[in-house]
């Protein structure tokens, strides 16, 4: 969209958000936007039916409607000097349980560490700081008011109709953080009753003028020589039937669900095309779960016990590296089960490694890493960039995040590697429902399983920018102490290649990346975070990645341990592979 100018304010409106708000040149905000999301924290979509432009206001006439809500009302924006107001009227039309009807501001993720001031709504105030390390709980309360400085510009902020608080969603991969009512220590979901009104505002004033540019167009990355270079894995097809004809591969991570009818089949079809596996075992749940006992597939201890010794007899005689049980409410390797699991192994005279942490985002692992057992071999987490909102902008801008993910999780981990993944562009389940998802009723796959049934593909998984955010990724998430990552799935429409087998552009990202497994890890930082290099190296070669995910081609000029520089012109969107010094 094209960029709205007021005097000193300019925002980027895409479809219902006031995005990338800034104050002479400084993006101050990156988002301003009114959500309606129902008791699953599913998000409705908007529908603009009118735009009303003066000359420093912008009127949208927004509906929501499924989802089961019926919610209309107006986002208005306006400029008056140095202040720019958001407000948000709008009306549920019929009765609608959700768990947030309301505005939510965020914060850039480059804020970190920056001072801020909080006013509380008892008019009290607070000193503290945007969360350097990713805060695994809501680092501010009781928010009526916040204010700070970046770049020379002085930012306040009022918020009004609302008690608000703050969450880091760098725990999701999203650049920022999030201010949002109503706070979460109160009942959800809750009830809007028909003809209910939710009027809430956000009052953004500012002083002063940059003193400081950003580094985009840097072209210079620097990378030092530290560690191994991870392995890189596939995902096992959730896809249904039939699967395409000589496609294998070196490794695949299968998650199986062992409450869903077909997980057999679903492991015969992975072992039947992969040379080594990275099994994940979901646990049926157990009676106590929070959807209630008459669940079906809902077990007692002791048929928890069993349906993992069945499991893993499966797994004799296959290539089995490494083998995780996950809870099937909390998504953790709860104590309880990984000790049933090593009972079970030990029975089938089996010693894979085992991993423990989350099948989820790396939320639950930053939350809850007193729960992983201490004495699991390795520590996982699955990370989905496309969680909180869809757009290409949020898709590029969390591989910065990326890196702090992995850096702070490998000092989670301690002495034991970690393993990243799965990676896949939207959810591979709703890790928060508070109803059971669809699942398979068949035997085999001829409907398929997994993200089959509880997720969703995305159309870019064909794309040729995929295969740069691939590139740009693993740069992002190769850190020493990262041991492997798994992207994707084998085929299908999550997968890197076509149901019928043909490769999508990201395939040969892939194998770019899983032919440095084992080598010499090469690794930095991003000077503007569009940018990225990684590589690796042995005794006859030196290979380097490069990806670009700028607007525009760049001449990249990568550094390896202060040798020479290896220069190449990297087309937008794009990654070119070259041979770096050895």
């Amino acid at each position: 969209m094209a960029v709205t100018t007021w005097g000193d304010w300019s925002f980027d409106r895409r479809a219902d958000e006031i995005a990338d708000l800034a104050w002479r040149g400084v993006v101050v905000l990156r988002s301003i936007r009114a959500v309606v999301r129902d008791a699953d924290w599913a998000t409705a979509t908007p529908e603009i039916s009118r735009i009303d432009e003066g000359p420093d206001s912008l009127t949208l006439a927004v509906t929501w409607t499924d989802l089961g809500a019926d919610v209309a009302g107006d986002v208005t924006v306006r400029a008056d000097g140095d202040v720019v107001s958001v407000t948000f009227d709008a009306e549920s039309r019929a009765a609608f349980r959700t768990n947030r009807v309301g505005l939510v501001v965020l914060h850039p993720h480059r804020l970190a560490g920056v001072p801020l001031r909080v006013v509380h709504a008892g008019g009290g105030q607070e000193s503290t700081a945007f969360p350097r390390a990713v805060s695994p709980h809501q680092p501010v309360f009781d928010i009526a008011g916040l204010a700070w400085a970046v770049d020379g510009v002085e930012v306040d902020l009022a918020f009004g109709g609302d008690v608000f608080e703050m969450e880091d969603q760098r725990n999701w991969t999203d650049a920022s953080y999030k201010t949002y009512s109503r706070p979460l220590d109160l009942p959800f979901p809750y009830d809007l009753a028909a003809g209910e009104r939710v009027a809430q505002s956000v009052t953004v004033r500012a002083a002063g003028a940059a003193t400081a540019v950003g580094a985009r167009g840097a072209d210079r990355i620097e990378l030092r020589a530290e560690g191994t270079f991870p392995d890189i894995v596939v995902g096992a097809a959730s896809a249904p039937e039939p699967a395409p004809h000589e496609v294998t591969s070196e490794a695949l991570l299968v998650e199986l669900d062992l409450s869903a009818t077909n997980w057999r089949a679903a492991l015969a079809r992975a072992a039947g095309t992969a040379a080594a596996l990275d099994v994940r075992l979901i646990a049926p749940p157990t009676a106590d779960a929070p959807w209630g006992t008459k669940t079906p597939g809902a077990v007692t201890g002791a048929e928890l016990e069993a349906a993992l010794g069945s499991a893993v007899r499966e797994l004799v005689g296959l290539p089995v590296r490494r083998v995780g049980v996950f809870d099937p409410v909390s998504h953790l390797s709860e104590p309880a089960l990984v000790a049933a699991l090593r009972v079970a192994l030990a029975d089938a005279a089996l010693s894979p490694a085992l991993v423990g942490g989350t099948r989820s985002h790396f939320t639950e692992l930053n939350r809850e890493q007193e729960r992983v057992p201490a004495d699991v071999d390795a520590v996982a987490f699955g990370l989905t960039p496309l969680f909180h909102t869809l757009g290409d902008e949020q898709l590029f801008e969390s591989i910065a995040v990326q890196r702090a993910l992995a850096a702070q999780a490998v000092e989670i981990a301690g002495d034991r590697p970690v393993h990243v993944g799965p990676v896949t562009l939207r959810a591979r389940f709703n890790n928060v429902a508070t109803r059971r998802e669809p699942a398979p009723v068949r035997d085999d796959l001829s409907d398929g399983y997994g993200a089959e049934f509880t997720g969703s593909p995305d159309p870019r998984q064909t794309s040729a920018e995929l295969a740069a955010w691939t590139i740009a990724s693993a740069a992002a998430l190769a850190v020493p102490g990262v041991a492997g990552i798994a992207y994707f799935e084998e085929w299908g429409a999550r997968g890197i290649r076509s149901a019928d087998g043909d490769p999508y552009p990201v395939a040969a990202a892939v194998d770019a990346l899983r032919s440095l497994s084992g080598a010499r890890l090469l690794w930095g930082a991003s000077p503007d975070t569009l940018v990225w290099a990684v590589g690796a190296r042995d005794a006859a070669a030196t290979a380097l990645l490069m990806a670009n995910l700028d607007t525009r081609p760049r001449m990249l000029s990568v550094v390896v341990d202060g040798t020479a520089a290896v220069e190449a012109l990297v087309p937008a969107r794009s990654w070119r592979r070259v041979r770096g010094p050895v």
